[in-house]
């Protein structure tokens, strides 16, 4: 009984993150356009959006191959993939011991792979520029992603998010500047990876300055509507692992019962919502940068996770 009860606590979490992404763009654009006085679409336009798109039909260009067709699927199967084994409201699941930090950056990177492909494919000059510019941001931002996952790793002696987790809720951990360095590291290889403020901005469509919508121009229809929930269940992902990694309070352990999974239910919601207001916050006080910065911002993550690792080996040493 108690397996059929982790199967069934999975596969809520899987469909949980799955469910939420929409919703949490549509409140990041709110809280948006509340700040900048406006009074913004509804947090549910997301779902509207996606649902349009769902029924329109599929406009492929003559150039394409079968590539840019699989794209779309192989895509939003590694992102869900990588965000359903974050743990979200519980830890200690069925698939607790493939939620390993080092999977996930290997899923984000294949996902990211295969949606640079589909920029070439077509032969289009903003798909190329796009495909370029992301395999630039990829080179920085995953060495500094691979830093905070050693500075973690290090430090509890695992990359499983569930075990790292539980380490950090003991109280034997204290206060260390390590974790805050590769808290700022997390935080700004997010920012990259998701194509916001101040690297890209995902509301306009500028030749110069577009990413990530310059290489899914040419989609449309359902492949679209797949890829615009993939990006979606990516913010979700890095929220969701900024809040299992640093904030981990509130988080049920397996088989605690369905009340510790309500609480669990209700803190995750909380700190989504928290980090969502966080992140409108931030791009909403800050201006976008050139792209040739953009080294230079996510240098600063490398660096941070770099200087983690070293306090961890100097604080050992003494």
């Amino acid at each position: 009984m108690a397996l059929i009860i982790d199967w069934l606590v999975q596969g809520f979490q899987m469909l949980l993150v799955l469910a939420l992404c929409p919703l949490l763009i549509g409140f990041v654009r709110k809280v948006k356009a509340r700040l900048l006085r406006r009074r913004g679409a509804s947090v549910l336009q997301p779902y509207r959006d996606l649902r349009r798109l769902l029924l329109k039909e599929v406009v492929l260009a003559e150039s394409a191959s079968w590539l840019f067709r699989v794209v779309p699927y192989l895509v939003f199967s590694a992102v869900w993939v990588a965000a359903a084994l974050v743990p979200t409201f519980a830890s200690g699941l069925a698939f607790n011991w493939t939620a390993d930090l080092i999977a996930i950056v290997a899923l984000l990177g294949s996902a990211r792979f295969f949606l640079a492909l589909a920029g070439l494919d077509v032969g289009a000059s903003f798909g190329g520029i796009g495909s370029s510019r992301e395999m630039m941001i990829a080179s920085l931002a995953e060495p500094a992603m691979l830093m905070m996952v050693f500075t973690l790793s290090l430090l509890a002696g695992t990359t499983q998010l569930s075990s790292v987790a539980q380490y950090l809720l003991t109280d034997g951990v204290g206060l260390r500047v390590s974790l805050l360095l590769a808290m700022l590291a997390l935080f700004i290889v997010a920012i990259a990876e998701n194509g916001r403020i101040p690297v890209d901005n995902p509301a306009t469509h500028l030749e110069l300055t577009m990413v990530h919508e310059a290489m899914v121009l040419e989609y449309s229809g359902r492949h679209l509507a797949l890829i615009e929930l993939a990006a979606a269940l990516k913010l979700t992902l890095y929220l969701s692992l900024l809040a299992c990694v640093f904030t981990p309070w509130g988080m049920a352990e397996a088989q605690a019962g369905w009340s510790a999974y309500l609480l669990g239910l209700l803190a995750y919601l909380a700190k989504l919502a928290v980090g969502g207001f966080l992140l409108a916050v931030f791009e909403t006080g800050i201006a976008k940068m050139r792209v040739f910065r953009v080294d230079e911002f996510l240098g600063a993550a490398l660096m941070l996770g770099l200087l983690g690792i070293l306090l961890l080996f100097v604080s050992r040493s003494l």
